[in-house]
Parts: C-alpha cells; sequence; structure tokens
C-alpha cells in the first residue's frame, strides 16, 4: 500500500493470508488491478493472471487473483463427468 491508509484493519488480511480467498471484482482499473469486494469491504488486487470481467468471482492470494471461481467450477465439473464416465464403464465391464 502507498501513504493511503490499509485497506485491512485486522491481524491478518484477507488477500495476504495463506488462503485463496473468493472475492466479487466491482470494476477493472488500470495496469491489470480491479477494485474487488472482500465481503468485508473493498480492495485493489492484481487480475494480471486471469482473464477476469467486473461481476466475476476470483479467487485472491496475497493481492493476486490466481484463478475465475466459475472457470475453477467448470474444470471440476468436466473432472467429475469424466470419472463418472471411467466408473460407469468400469462397473459394465464387471
Amino acid at each position: 500500500m502507498s501513504a493511503r491508509e490499509p485497506a485491512c484493519h485486522e491481524e491478518v488480511c484477507l488477500t495476504c493470508s495463506d488462503e485463496a480467498v473468493p472475492v466479487t471484482v466491482l470494476r477493472l482499473l488500470e495496469d491489470g488491478m480491479a477494485e474487488v469486494d472482500t465481503g468485508q469491504g473493498r480492495e485493489e488486487v492484481s487480475v494480471a493472471l486471469v482473464e477476469a470481467r467486473a461481476g466475476d468471482t476470483v479467487l485472491v492470494h496475497a493481492k493476486e487473483a490466481i484463478a475465475v471461481v466459475a472457470d475453477v467450477v467448470a474444470d471440476d465439473v468436466a473432472a467429475d463427468s469424466t470419472v463418472a464416465d471411467h466408473t460407469a464403464a468400469e462397473e459394465v465391464t464387471t
């Protein structure tokens, strides 16, 4: 942060903990940054690593968006479907 007042007032900042935290992108800013809603306030985070749009939910770690949640959910559903198809095929052959 700059000379401005820090966005976090807690002992541990939501976007700086050891977890990826889901936040909602409010608006895209210049230089790969975005204003997000953390559920406890607003912060600026980098979205340079993901293709995020306003309204998207992204996972943030250390002020860096690392995934768009819809993309992660879609990948999980596809993986679950593949496992289910494979399991069903095994049941038919046994």
